[in-house]
């Protein structure tokens, strides 16, 4: 890519052809981040997904929270399934778009192999043919394996905070109906009784929650630790692909731009949910009938409350927040940069 951008395409004066593969070269680099900080940061991953496991299993099985995280869990494998198959019924169209159309043709007829000229004469066509399919195909799978993992990983968070706000919602209704539920084993029942079990229950459920808060806030932390340096390096190439797919013309990337833009689109998307989440469970702070709890439950959802003020994030490289409002300013930022970059190179 290197050879034939900054010096064949310099050689020939083809500016289309340079903008084209160039845009392919920064694209197809975001599969090889990923993958080295996987490598790198391979025992610090590991632990990640051994803590995410030892939560899972603190979750009791068949209560309303181990059900709504079910639930919440199943949205998220759809998500996971629908961000995977994109990418390989993407990596499979690019391979197959030679194959099916008649004649001699690459993915990218403009892009020429160093060392494989005449590229549509034999053995140089199947060389190449093979060489680049295969390419493509390992690139994709391994972007879309590691991309479902983030996505996975993300979403976990993201469902538990939700199922962790219905608990809250349910906290005072749960306290009364644990005690109906004791209340024939009391000999003497007043309400200052009631009141006292009630809030026992409430503070033990309390406890839970908070535990699970500060466990997904920890999770959290630590896989920002091993991502943020490479989702701040993959939108930076995804930015500088797009204003090349626009340089080198749709007839000639459209198939690249939807792969690039999903990318920048899917960590947008997972970092938007995990905030809406976390608005979710502070109004569910709000809204739990605290003024119902007594004096040390109250200062507990304080706490709480004051703690769930502070949303979960997702950043790239702890410079933005990876949400909606980012997609936008990056796709609005892109084209300025294009239009502006298009009027002088044109």
């Amino acid at each position: 890519m290197i050879w034939f951008v900054f010096i064949r395409c310099r050689q020939t004066g083809d500016i289309t052809a340079a903008a084209v593969v160039f845009s392919l070269g920064t694209n197809s680099e975001t599969w090889a981040t990923r993958l080295t900080f996987m490598i790198l940061f391979k025992e610090t991953v590991q632990d990640m997904v051994q803590k995410y496991l030892e939560c899972d299993s603190k979750v009791t099985r068949g209560t309303r929270f181990h059900i709504n995280l079910h639930k919440g869990l199943v949205n998220i494998k759809k998500r996971v399934m629908m961000a995977w198959g994109f990418f390989v019924g993407l990596g499979i169209s690019y391979v197959a778009q030679p194959l099916l159309t008649p004649g001699r043709h690459f993915a990218e007829d403009l892009y020429v192999v160093y060392g494989l000229e005449p590229m549509f004469e034999s053995p140089n066509y199947e060389i190449a043919l093979i060489s680049e399919s295969v390419s493509v195909s390992v690139c994709i799978f391994i972007l879309a394996n590691i991309t479902a993992f983030i996505v996975l990983i993300i979403g976990y968070i993201e469902a538990q905070m939700l199922a962790l706000s219905d608990e809250l919602l349910n906290l005072w209704d749960d306290g009364v109906k644990y005690y109906q539920d004791t209340k024939g084993l009391i000999v003497s029942t007043n309400e200052n009784l009631k009141i006292k079990i009630i809030n026992e229950h409430i503070s033990y459920r309390l406890r839970e929650i908070i535990t699970f808060h500060i466990t997904n806030i920890t999770l959290l932390k630590q896989f920002d630790r091993i991502f943020r340096i490479t989702l701040a390096i993959e939108f930076a190439l995804i930015i500088v692909g797009i204003v090349a797919e626009l340089l080198g013309r749709l007839e000639n990337t459209y198939i690249e731009l939807p792969y690039t833009f999903i990318q920048m689109y899917i960590d947008c998307l997972i970092g938007q949910r995990l905030i809406d989440a976390s608005n979710v469970f502070e109004k569910a702070v709000y809204n739990c009938k605290w003024e119902n709890f007594d004096k040390a439950n109250m200062k507990t959802v304080l706490l709480l409350l004051q703690n769930s003020q502070k949303p979960l994030t997702l950043t790239a490289g702890g410079l933005t927040n990876l949400d909606f409002v980012c997609l936008m300013s990056v796709v609005k930022s892109t084209y300025s940069f294009y239009t502006t970059l298009r009027s002088r190179v044109g």
